[in-house]
């Protein structure tokens, strides 16, 4: 079972595809969001969550204080699921949750609103080179101070950061699941 772990939506349970869709554990998932709080990475940011699958990663922001989500997702059966999850969180909410059924560089090349918060969790079998061209895309996006978080498999190599603009925060590996955290090189050297 796939639920919202804390926040206003906490306990919510998630639908999830019947195939097609690799969501996050619930462990990584409480450990990743433990870090963002003890951050204060959360509360009143705008969220984008890319290859969202189910939405988890962009509802569980939007239920521990996100103002907005935005999630975006290719496949028809994982964003049908992904809107059903959207409206249950958003009405326990009561901050809007937007399903874009979109490839990832299409949706960042005509996006015009900006976020503070970026997950990205790439299905395993997205190349390197595609991650890095959806990465390079997120510089339109992005505030001044965002947070990207991009989660692969622990043997997956780590984004070319300063190709896509970025420089990495903090890395961390939770059994198979490599998740590094970045901002924009702006933010990151006045910071």
């Amino acid at each position: 079972m796939t639920r919202i772990i804390a926040g206003t939506a906490g306990g919510i349970r998630l639908d999830v595809p019947d195939r097609g869709t690799r969501p996050t554990s619930e462990r990584v998932r409480e450990s990743l969001f433990g870090a963002l709080d003890s951050a204060d990475a959360i509360a009143g940011t705008r969220v984008l969550d890319l290859y969202a699958g189910t939405g988890a990663l962009g509802l569980e922001a939007l239920s521990r204080g996100g103002v907005s989500a935005d999630l975006v997702e290719k496949a028809g059966p994982a964003a049908t699921v992904a809107q059903r999850n959207a409206e249950r969180v958003s009405r326990a909410v009561g901050a809007p949750a937007r399903v874009h059924r979109s490839g990832v560089q299409a949706f960042l090349r005509q996006a015009r609103a900006t976020y503070d918060l970026v997950f990205t969790d790439p299905p395993y079998e997205l190349s390197d080179g595609d991650l890095a061209a959806d990465l390079g895309l997120l510089g339109g996006v992005l505030s001044p101070d965002a947070l990207v978080v991009v989660e692969r498999g622990k043997r997956a190599a780590e984004p070319d950061w300063a190709a896509s603009g970025l420089e990495l925060v903090r890395g961390r590996v939770y059994g198979d699941t490599a998740v590094w955290w970045a901002q924009p090189l702006a933010a990151s050297q006045s910071a």
